[in-house]
């Protein structure tokens, strides 16, 4: 009996300390987690890093970068905003106001309709009226400029020049080009495989019309903003400023302002900062390298200078000339009703 019970005993601590050393070696394995890696929309070239600060709580689909480095000699800080057009929750919307407003206003007053996500500055302006082309939703506010001045052979005459615009089809598909808004009124917009050659010092090229100059076809875009001059082609930089006759600046270092897209039809837009050293901005030759190497096969440059602001998320990025100038067109980025 006594014999059994020690047994049993004995049995009891074997068995007690069998379980206890397997407590003591059971391993808990930990498998650690990676964050999300986030695939750039756009080829980012060195220097270029994605803000994700500023982009915070954007849907994908649309993302914001930063650069703060050298770029052609120069120190240079600029910000780009990137979205697929093929997105239907991110709307492309050209806005106008003679009066003028900054962009930040631009980008407040469509925030009281849905969230906007980015405002850059539109095209050329002056005296309360806009020079470049405006057009949302199918309606037209404003055209390119379609006659303006210039001395030839001593006397003012009229030139009638085909500048440059970015726009937008009822499918979101990105197209650029060398335009007019043909006849009396403005909504028959045409476009054109190359710029109408007008050129200082010669005698001014014919208005241009359905049929000239040739190759032209009608514009289909619903929503569309206007500049000038052209800076980038079927992927060939082809600054087109003599043509368009706007040599203005082109040269000089100052804040600028583009719009394009790539092959994947991801539209860019894009402010660099100017007149606030270090930042001194760039020429025109720079920003469309500066678009060509963000990926961009087609691009138009904006109005820069003072002009140039880009509002994301409610903040300003780029404080040109030292403070915000009112403009009197923008384009706003935001969530599509």
């Amino acid at each position: 009996m006594k014999k059994n019970l020690l047994k049993s005993c004995l049995a009891i601590v074997l068995l007690s300390t069998i379980v206890s050393c397997k407590k003591k070696t059971e391993v808990t394995t930990i498998i650690p987690v990676t964050p999300g890696v986030v695939t750039p929309l756009i080829s980012l070239p060195v220097g270029w890093k994605l803000n994700t600060t500023l982009s915070a709580g954007f849907p994908s689909g649309i993302q914001v970068y930063a650069y703060d480095s050298i770029f052609a000699g120069t120190q240079t800080k600029a910000f780009c905003v990137a979205f697929d057009s093929r997105n239907t929750a991110i709307e492309f919307k050209p806005v106008m106001n003679t009066a003028g407003k900054t962009p930040t206003a631009f980008a407040t007053d469509e925030a009281a309709t849905n969230t906007v996500y980015a405002c850059i500055n539109g095209g050329f302006f002056g005296s309360g009226q806009s020079f470049s082309l405006v057009k949302y939703n199918n309606v037209v506010s404003a055209a390119n400029i379609k006659a303006l001045t210039r001395s030839f052979n001593g006397s003012n005459t009229s030139y009638f020049p085909t500048r440059a615009a970015f726009g937008v089809s009822s499918t979101g598909a990105p197209s650029v080009g060398w335009i007019y808004n043909v006849g009396t009124g403005n909504d028959l917009i045409y476009s054109y495989p190359a710029p109408s050659p007008n050129l200082i010092n010669t005698a001014p090229q014919p208005v241009p019309t359905a049929t000239f100059p040739t190759g032209g076809t009608i514009w289909n875009t619903v929503s569309a903003i206007g500049g000038s001059p052209m800076l980038i082609r079927n992927n060939t930089i082809n600054i087109t400023d003599n043509e368009e006759l706007i040599v203005i600046d082109n040269a000089s270092a100052r804040a600028r302002s583009a719009i394009g897209y790539n092959a994947n039809g991801i539209i860019v837009l894009l402010a660099v900062e100017g007149g606030n050293p270090p930042y001194n901005g760039i020429n025109l030759a720079n920003l469309a390298a500066m678009m060509n190497a963000l990926s961009c096969t087609d691009a138009i440059n904006l109005d820069g200078g003072g002009s140039t602001s880009m509002v994301v998320a409610g903040n300003r990025t780029v404080p040109s000339d030292g403070s915000e100038r009112s403009v009197v067109s923008a384009v706003v980025i935001k969530r599509k009703s």
